[in-house]
């Protein structure tokens, strides 16, 4: 299961490009992907402003339901009160999502502790299923494998997109034992081959807006436990995250989009800056190594 975190494209006046960002979620789900986040930081959703976001997470949504695909929409993780109130207008919504994708609070690091009782209040509060995003390199706040299964025998909780930037002891604990149904979705693009081998049965991956239907085999064949010749795949593809990540996201990733010729512009909104362009050919050439 292979989600894509979509960009949000931009025209060439700076504005939402709203007919390349509809395109682009047909052609990943298309290729092979199971479903979208609008919303996500891969779409720079906190330089959006609020009319912007309304309209993402309305074409994003439509798109999901007319091919049949999940849609996970992004949310203000920071303060709890705030989460709440948006948790608690999404049933108003004009696509309600399947699930939705709340980050560890950051920045303030409340504790283990303090992380279980603001996804206790989301939980309670939200219409959906919450995917809890731990990427403590971004929050501050680490997780320990006893603690990510507390939040998964939270009513409410249905997973976690798992980004702690490496592989470690706590990462081999939990994938080696974890509650029925709790899905946990590989989030560093670069490590999620290696998450898949080790029985992530997914991945929400930005990379993934390229050799989607790649992506999705490799995520497939580990899954059903036929991984046969995609050990060269994986190299291959996490060497792709890799060039694809080597400035901050999503400005290579949309680089690449728009050489292809699949959005307007390369655009992205301060503080972002563009990528240097030996980046960018760097990423391209790792795409063409993708069988």
């Amino acid at each position: 299961m292979i989600l894509v975190p979509l960009v949000t494209p931009f025209d060439t006046q700076g504005r939402v490009a709203v007919g390349a960002l509809e395109g682009l979620a047909h052609e990943v789900l298309r290729d092979g992907a199971a479903g979208l986040v609008a919303l996500g930081t891969t779409a720079e959703a906190a330089a959006l402003d609020p009319g912007e976001r309304a309209e993402v997470t309305a074409v994003v949504g439509r798109v999901c339901r007319e091919h049949g695909a999940r849609f996970v929409l992004g949310v203000a993780g920071g303060a709890t009160a705030a989460a709440v109130r948006e948790l608690g207008a999404l049933a108003g919504g004009p696509v309600v999502p399947d699930a939705v994708l709340a980050t560890v609070p950051s920045f303030s690091r409340p504790g283990e502790a303090g992380v279980l009782a603001h996804f206790a209040a989301l939980a309670a509060a939200g219409p959906v299923p919450l995917i809890v995003y731990h990427v403590p390199y971004r929050t501050g706040q680490p997780l320990t494998a006893r603690t990510l299964r507390e939040l998964a025998a939270l009513p409410g909780v249905a997973g976690v997109k798992y980004a702690t930037g490496g592989i470690d002891a706590e990462t081999v604990d939990l994938l080696g034992d974890h509650p029925d149904g709790f899905e946990i979705l590989a989030g560093d693009d670069v490590f999620a081959p290696a998450l898949f081998a080790l029985g992530a049965p997914g991945g929400i991956l930005a990379s993934a807006h390229l050799a989607t239907a790649r992506w999705a085999g490799l995520a497939e064949a580990a899954a059903t436990g036929d991984a046969k010749g995609d050990t060269a795949l994986g190299h291959r593809l996490a060497a792709l995250a890799a060039a694809l990540f080597r400035a901050p996201n999503p400005t290579v990733i949309k680089a690449v989009l728009h050489a292809e010729g699949r959005i307007p512009t390369p655009d992205v909104r301060l503080p972002l800056l563009p990528p240097p362009p030996a980046v960018v050919d760097d990423a391209l050439t790792r795409l063409r190594l993708v069988p």
